[in-house]
C-alpha cells in the first residue's frame, strides 16, 4: 500500500479510537517510553561542562535510533507502520483535552483553571475566563500543528523513520528545550532541531486551517502576525485559528509568578473569550482534520 494510503487508514484510526484507556493502562505508550529515554539522558548526560555538545550529541544519537528502529518496524509490512503511525497522532484526544477545558469552565472558573493547567505551561491560578478560553485555544492550535500534521507531513516525505524521528525530537523539546538555567545549553539542540522540523508543517498548518474558512488571501497577514509570537513556529496556526474565529490570542501571561508581556496576535479580534469559544476551536481541530484527510486521499489517488 503506498505511504498515502497507510497515513490515510492511521489518521482515521486515530480519529476513532484516540487513546483507548483499556490498552494505555495496560502497556506504556510510545511517546512515555520517548520520554523515560529522554529523562534518563537528561539525568545521566546533562551534567559538567560541554552540555551544549553533550545535548547535541544526545539528540544525533535519538536521532540515529529513531531512524533504525523506523527502518526495522517498517519491514514488518503496512498494517504495522499504520498502527504505530496511529499510536503517534493525537487528533481525537487532543480534542478531548480541549473540549474538556469548555466542559470544566461551563461548571465554574476554578474547574476551568484545574482543566487548562492540565494542558498548558503557564500560571492558571489567576486566570479569568478569557484567559482560560486563550490558554485552550492557543493549546489547540499548537498541537494540532505538533501533534498531527507534523507527524503526518513526515510519515508522508519519510514513512515510520521520519515519523520517529519527529517524535523524538518534539518529545525531547517539550522536555529539555527550554532556556532555564539547567536546560539552556543541554537543550539547545533539541529546541533547534524541533524548530526546523516544525518549519513546514506549522506554515501548513496555517494554510489548511484557513482554507474551509475562506481566508486564503488572508495567510500575509497570518504571517505578519505569526512573527509577533515568541516562537518561529507556533504562532502560524495561532494566528491562522485566531483569523478562522475571530479572536485574539496570546497577550499578557504568567510563568513561575513572572509577568510576560507578550503582544495579542490578531489584536484586532475579540477578547471577551468563552466556553463557546473553545468549542468553536473544536469544531474547527475537526474542520481542519477532515481537509487534510481530502488531501491525503487525493495523494492517495495518485499513487504517492
Amino acid at each position: 500500500m503506498s505511504t498515502a494510503g497507510v497515513l490515510l487508514l492511521a489518521l482515521i484510526l486515530d480519529a476513532a479510537l484516540g487513546e483507548p484507556r483499556w490498552l494505555w493502562s495496560r502497556a506504556p505508550h510510545p511517546a512515555v517510553l520517548m520520554g523515560n529515554l529522554i529523562g534518563w539522558c537528561d539525568k545521566t548526560f546533562n551534567t559538567g561542562d560541554l552540555r551544549r555538545i553533550k545535548g547535541a550529541l544526545v539528540m544525533l544519537s535519538l536521532g540515529v535510533l529513531s531512524l533504525l528502529l523506523g527502518a526495522i518496524l517498517s519491514a514488518f509490512g503496512w498494517a504495522v507502520e499504520m498502527i504505530i503511525a496511529a499510536m503517534l497522532l493525537a487528533q481525537k484526544s487532543l480534542v478531548e483535552h480541549v473540549g474538556a477545558v469548555a466542559k470544566a469552565l461551563r461548571h465554574s472558573t476554578d474547574a476551568g483553571r484545574a482543566s487548562v493547567a492540565m494542558i498548558v505551561g503557564r500560571d492558571t491560578a489567576e486566570m479569568d475566563e478569557p484567559a482560560i478560553a486563550r490558554s485552550a485555544i492557543e493549546s489547540a492550535a499548537e498541537n494540532l500543528s505538533d501533534g498531527v500534521i507534523a507527524p503526518a507531513f513526515w510519515f508522508l516525505i519519510g514513512g515510520l523513520p521520519l515519523l520517529l524521528l519527529y517524535k523524538i525530537t518534539n518529545t525531547a523539546d517539550s522536555m529539555i528545550g527550554y532556556r532555564t538555567p539547567r536546560h539552556e545549553a543541554f537543550g539547545w539542540a533539541a529546541a533547534r532541531f524541533d524548530d526546523l522540523l516544525n518549519l513546514i508543517p506549522a506554515r501548513l498548518s496555517a494554510v489548511l486551517i484557513t482554507l474551509p474558512y475562506g481566508l486564503l488571501s488572508k495567510l500575509p497577514d497570518i504571517r505578519n502576525e505569526a512573527r509577533k509570537h515568541r516562537s518561529p513556529n507556533a504562532g502560524w496556526p495561532e494566528a491562522a485559528m485566531a483569523r478562522a474565529l475571530g479572536v485574539a490570542v496570546s497577550g499578557p501571561r504568567s510563568y513561575e509568578g513572572a509577568l510576560a508581556d507578550f503582544p495579542f496576535v490578531n489584536e484586532s479580534g475579540r477578547k471577551s473569550l468563552s466556553a463557546n469559544d473553545i468549542e468553536a476551536a473544536c469544531r474547527a481541530l475537526w474542520v481542519t482534520w477532515g481537509v487534510f484527510a481530502a488531501l491525503v486521499f487525493a495523494l492517495w489517488l495518485v499513487g504517492f
